[in-house]
């Protein structure tokens, strides 16, 4: 009886666990930027994925090519 419980103890607490993400999937590292319309190239840190985005002048001032940044009005890409 003993061993039933422990068993379907363990049973719960695997299936019960899922993996926390260590960082948010809105940020990525530079991959390249354009000074004519203010815009970056980002790769996503959780898919790899590469989209670009357009900033304002004074966010672009601070995203440098090869640094990491957030974004903060998009989800996931």
């Amino acid at each position: 009886m003993k061993k039933t419980i422990l068993a379907i103890a363990i049973v719960a607490l695997i299936s019960s666990c899922k993996k926390e993400e260590t960082s948010p999937c809105n940020c990525g590292i530079v991959q390249s930027d354009n000074v004519s319309n203010y815009s970056v190239v980002i790769r996503n840190e959780c898919t790899s994925n590469d989209k670009t985005f357009t900033l304002s002048q004074a966010d672009w001032m601070n995203a440098y090519v090869g640094s990491r940044y957030c974004i903060t009005n998009s989800g996931k890409w």
